[in-house]
């Protein structure tokens, strides 16, 4: 009996190890934060400035920052926002970049020209620019930013799905389809689309981590959300001053910490996935 896409990639999971720890800490660190934010105080994001930069102690175990807030709470609030963001980007970049690439891919003729033409057009402006003008225009909340960011990556989505489906497009499977007059959406999304499913949750992976990197990145360097929207990238941002980089590593070190851990958990299922994808290079 053969086995389904969604069973083989997780024997490919399950036959490796560091994707299987990946995907075990990726999901615990997930629940963790989103479970434990429902218990931040309110008022967490109120600083009490006698606090300010105090070290670590019983009830804040990551101490305080510059305005008195409690780290430890900041750090979970602002790794849910975080991946918040990554979530909702990766999502609506994969859903978008799916629809357009699968309808270019197979029905090509002017849709396809034009999709490729705005795809070649877009590609010549680089991403950081456009988010510096627009980020001197507005601010961004959650929300914005993740708008922002989903219009801006998936392009890139597209490009694969279209380049994906032409391939699917020229087998046997798809001609004999359209001989017996099965419809086009039909074969579409029943047969076309369920054969790419290892490829797009393989690219959701790699989507997600660089997702998570970029937000964190940009609001590290003020590109992001807003000063007063809690954010990982944020508390890595004390790491950039010489004196906290050196006597304050509560501050910065456990944000940075986490960010590297859930990259490598993700690429570590992805890399499990890619190989589920394609069938010589598979363990299982």
């Amino acid at each position: 009996m053969e086995h389904s896409i969604w069973r083989t990639m997780w024997k490919e999971i399950w036959h490796d190890k560091l994707a299987l720890i990946g995907l075990g800490v990726f999901v615990a660190v997930v629940a963790t934060v989103y479970i434990w934010a429902l218990f931040v105080p309110y008022d967490a994001l109120e600083g009490v400035f006698r606090m300010r930069f105090h070290e670590p102690m019983p009830g804040a175990p990551l101490g305080f920052d510059n305005v008195g807030r409690n780290v430890f709470h900041y750090l979970i609030l602002g790794a849910r926002n975080s991946f918040n963001i990554a979530f909702m980007v990766t999502g609506g970049a994969i859903a978008i970049g799916m629809l357009f690439g699968l309808f270019a891919g197979y029905f090509g003729g002017f849709f396809d020209y034009v999709l490729m033409r705005f795809l070649d057009f877009f590609s010549m402006i680089p991403n950081l620019v456009i988010i510096i003008i627009v980020a001197a225009m507005f601010n961004f909340n959650v929300i914005t930013f993740s708008v922002m960011m989903i219009l801006l990556t998936w392009p890139a989505t597209a490009r694969l799905m279209r380049s994906m489906t032409l391939r699917q497009g020229s087998l046997e499977y798809v001609s004999a389809s359209k001989t017996l007059g099965t419809p086009n959406i039909t074969i579409l999304f029943r047969e076309v689309l369920p054969n790419l499913i290892s490829i797009i949750t393989a690219n959701l992976t790699i989507t997600l981590a660089t997702n998570i990197g970029i937000e964190t990145g940009l609001t590290m360097l003020g590109l992001g959300l807003e000063r007063n929207i809690p954010s990982l990238g944020r508390l890595i941002h004390f790491g950039t001053d010489a004196h906290n980089m050196q006597n304050r590593l509560w501050l910065w070190v456990p944000a940075a910490v986490l960010v590297v851990v859930m990259m490598l958990c993700i690429n570590f299922v992805g890399q499990a996935l890619n190989r589920a994808a394609d069938a010589k290079k598979r363990r299982a």
